[in-house]
């Protein structure tokens, strides 16, 4: 219960600061990056570290351990997360939803030895993904201005303080022996890395208008289920018909 609260409390002080600060969410529509300058040097340093650190760490993990070894730690992460995003759902009121991932978080636990293998699905329990970030733009919190977080990433003001929630229903943070603990953060950075390969093609052009466009028009997308507005289809349309 604290850590749900500690979340809600972060969310009550965010809807206070962008009420001040960004009391027209219009103004940050129109100009949804005004920290662009700062971001780009965040981004520019984010790509340096996975350049010469992360993504060589991920091509040998691919390298070295086999793909069903890799899919059973890929499984494992995301059986993780999913108290995480009963949670939210439940905060946004999704009960068929909290149902459902439930029943798939106990049986990938229990018949899915930890998380390893994934039953569920092939039981039926589709995967879903929910975090505080989007909780709060459920709730009708602006999002305030784009914000790329050292290592972290693409983020906005309202997704990066739900970041704060989201880390606190993380199971590894609880681990007590260091060791175990920064092992366990390690393996899943690795892991959530070598995921990106092949989407990574994908990107084109200024490679930081791509990704704050692209995450920008994604977090909509989450937040409203994937209901696009006719204004956002019409958008999207234009621009990839360029």
């Amino acid at each position: 219960m604290r850590r749900v609260s500690a979340a809600l409390l972060a969310g009550c002080l965010l809807a206070s600061l962008t009420g001040h600060v960004f009391a027209d969410d219009v103004e940050v529509a129109k100009n949804p990056d005004p920290w662009e300058g700062f971001n780009r040097k965040i981004h520019g340093f984010n790509d340096w570290a996975d350049r010469w650190f992360l993504k060589p760490v991920a091509v040998g993990y691919t390298k070295v351990f086999p793909t069903p070894l890799r899919r059973s730690v890929s499984n494992f992460y995301d059986n993780l997360w999913l108290p995480l995003t009963i949670v939210n759902q439940l905060l946004q009121g999704k009960g068929g939803a909290a149902m459902n991932d439930t029943g798939r978080f106990l049986m990938n636990t229990t018949v899915g030895l930890a998380g390893l293998f994934d039953p569920a699905t092939a039981a039926g329990l589709d995967y879903h993904e929910e975090d505080f970030g989007q909780t709060f733009g459920k709730w009708g919190v602006p999002s305030g201005p784009y914000l790329v977080l050292p290592l972290l990433g693409p983020s906005t003001v309202r997704h990066g303080v739900g970041r704060i929630g989201d880390a606190l229903l993380f199971p590894p943070r609880y681990i007590e022996h260091d060791g175990w603990r920064y092992a366990a953060y390690g393996l899943w950075v690795i892991d959530t890395r070598s995921r990106l390969f092949g989407i990574e093609e994908l990107v084109s052009g200024d490679r930081y208008l791509f990704i704050r466009d692209v995450y920008l028009q994604s977090v909509e997308f989450q937040i409203k289920d994937g209901e696009i507005d006719a204004e956002d289809d019409a958008f999207l349309d234009d621009d990839w018909d360029e």
